[in-house]
């Protein structure tokens, strides 16, 4: 397997909630073109690739005709986001393009806007959000701070680390997931869903043009909610180095051997893990997850030789393992790859 880079995944809840508008035909023909078994709808702890919900969202985008999922009164029509894209980038500073692309999520939608406001020393986006069905209310914030985010980062051509984020929404069962999309200082049942970054941010100069604009729409949505994820939280900090070791997982540290390499105690990180919603246990398993599934999706190695690798001496351990992260054993997972794409990697 590949060590060229991190082998990013996507919970099960986000592809749910990105077909819950289509009919039950639409859905298939939108799972199909990503590549997504629709068996997996069924399995909660489920992931796929990364490339795969990127595929998903413009399938979905091209059924509804729309790139917000269908979340508000209003079709989001397909080449929104382009526009929007456009018109920040003849914009000198974050700041201007910020407004300018906060006015044009409010011209495109009906019930989900957002408001830029300086409060002390902090840049704060407020989300306003009339959708009254709260699955799709919370989807709908996610969404639109993905969007937002992403626009931000790749306009400044850096990630804009956020220092806090509030929900206004109780906390999820999969809110580990928003340390690495948003951030790690999280809170839940505010008043409004919003997020706070470092008002000299907004000085920055926009640095895209529109020969880069180009590129960044062909790699769209990906570009957007991958490339700029939150790398400085502790479950991310972990993750690298495991990802570094992963050759040999075996040679992993115990937990207060990382602790210490990480230059603090074991009572400490493990309380700042627990802030994030997440454990040594649950990162070590997520890696062996994501890497399996990649392994799956685009190798021709064996199942066997796959759980090897990733330290399994007993192919029933990995296998009993794999469902217990996915719901499907793995050769179950790949077979029902291979028949979506036709073909073995």
């Amino acid at each position: 397997m590949s060590e060229a880079g991190e082998k990013h995944t996507v919970s099960m809840y986000f592809v749910k909630a990105a077909v819950a508008s289509l009919s039950p035909a639409a859905a298939e023909r939108a799972l199909g073109l990503a590549c997504i078994p629709a068996q997996l709808l069924a399995a909660p702890n489920a992931r796929v690739p990364a490339s795969a919900y990127s595929a998903l969202w413009l399938a979905v985008a091209r059924e509804l005709d729309d790139e917000f999922f269908g979340l508000d009164r209003r079709a989001m029509k397909v080449g929104s986001f382009s526009l929007l894209c456009q018109a920040a980038i003849s914009c000198g500073t974050l700041e201007r393009a910020l407004k300018r692309a906060l006015r044009g999520f409010g011209l495109f939608l009906d019930d989900v806007a957002g408001e830029l406001r300086v409060e002390g020393s902090a840049a704060v986006v407020r989300i306003s959000n009339r959708i009254d069905d709260p699955v799709k209310r919370r989807f709908a914030d996610e969404t639109l701070m993905i969007l937002l985010h992403g626009l931000m980062c790749w306009l400044v051509g850096r990630r804009v680390a956020l220092d806090h984020v509030s929900f206004a929404h109780p906390r999820p069962s999969y809110a580990r997931e928003y340390t690495l999309m948003y951030s790690h200082n999280l809170s839940f049942d505010a008043l409004a869903t919003c997020f706070s970054f470092d008002r000299g941010v907004l000085g920055a100069p926009v640095v895209q043009t529109a020969a880069t604009l180009q590129h960044f729409l062909r790699n769209a949505p990906q570009s957007v909610f991958l490339k700029y994820r939150n790398e400085d939280s502790w479950s991310a900090r972990i993750r690298r180095r495991l990802r570094s070791g992963l050759s040999d997982p075996a040679a992993w540290p115990v937990f207060d051997d990382l602790a210490r390499e990480l230059g603090t105690t074991a009572t400490t990180l493990r309380r700042r893990l627990e802030a994030e919603g997440a454990s040594y246990q649950a990162i070590k398993d997520r890696l062996r997850s994501d890497t399996a599934i990649d392994a799956l999706c685009s190798s021709a190695l064996s199942v066997d030789e796959i759980g090897f690798q990733l330290g399994f001496q007993d192919a029933s351990a990995f296998h009993r393992a794999f469902k217990r992260w996915n719901g499907l054993q793995p050769g179950e997972y790949r077979r029902r790859q291979v028949g979506l794409n036709g073909s073995r990697p």
